[in-house]
């Protein structure tokens, strides 16, 4: 499980490209942060994030087991430690801009986690997806004991967990842990194209859909209707529901500004 991916972030526009060149461990979760909450959330043009692997080998393929083997921590620092993990993990998974993962080869462990994370999951045929932590003798503690029965049921997750395996691209589209599965080489341009898609429509709306979703799967259904009717008003006297429909009635493109 020794990661020597990189990751590529791209924003829905087509000449803004972020590369991140570490593994899982080192930098890559500092680099993540500052991608994410200093560069796409800072910038206005940016409306959407495309995350993906470079080459064409891995998504990611987790933590640097190598790096990890010879440390030793007690308990109660990993807690501590962890924690920051989990924060990040959870403000991508909460971030404002909807988030479009590309799965150009192995997703394992802390990768899959990553992806986990993600809005819309688009993988590669050559894909291949697993959380192989049991296998050495630890448990997935970047979110992936909560959010892979979120997202698959808990009988399928427990599968993944317990038995370590890996699976191919086709299993995980029917298990809905992906969206679609395309030929390795169509992946990033139709990836880059669901970004722009994206990009396109208001912000406000996509932001609220985002978290109404979110908080739904979270709660009783009582309490997410009510978090819908919290956004549904928070849109309704917004320019961009103005712009929207009078473009609509206009015959004409509109013209968002996440007002």
């Amino acid at each position: 499980m020794t990661s020597s991916t990189t990751n590529r972030m791209s924003s829905a526009r087509a000449a803004s490209r972020m590369a991140l060149s570490q593994p899982l461990g080192g930098t890559m979760k500092a680099d993540l942060a500052r991608a994410f909450f200093e560069l796409a959330r800072t910038d206005d043009q940016v409306r959407a994030v495309l995350v993906t692997g470079s080459g064409d080998r891995a998504f990611c393929a987790g933590a640097d087991i190598k790096e990890r083997a010879g440390e030793v921590v007690c308990g109660s620092e990993y807690f501590v430690r962890q924690k920051a993990t989990h924060d990040l993990f959870r403000n991508i998974e909460e971030f404002e801009k909807p988030v479009v993962a590309a799965i150009n080869g192995v997703a394992l462990g802390g990768g899959l986690e990553i992806a986990l994370c993600c809005d819309i999951r688009l993988a590669a045929s050559t894909a291949r997806f697993g959380l192989p932590e049991i296998k050495l003798g630890v448990i997935p503690a970047a979110g992936g004991t909560q959010r892979l029965p979120r997202v698959i049921g808990e009988a399928r997750a427990k599968e993944l967990i317990h038995m370590a395996d890996l699976i191919d691209a086709t299993t995980a589209l029917g298990m809905g842990l992906v969206s679609r599965v395309m030929p390795a080489e169509e992946l990033f341009p139709t990836a880059m194209e669901w970004a722009r898609r994206l990009a396109q429509h208001p912000p406000l709306a996509v932001r609220f859909a985002k978290r109404a979703i979110n908080r739904g799967m979270q709660t009783d259904l009582d309490s997410g209707l009510e978090y819908e009717r919290y956004a549904a008003s928070m849109l309704v006297d917004s320019e961009d529901r103005v712009e929207g429909m009078r473009a609509f009635v206009e015959k004409r493109a509109p013209r968002f500004v996440g007002r």
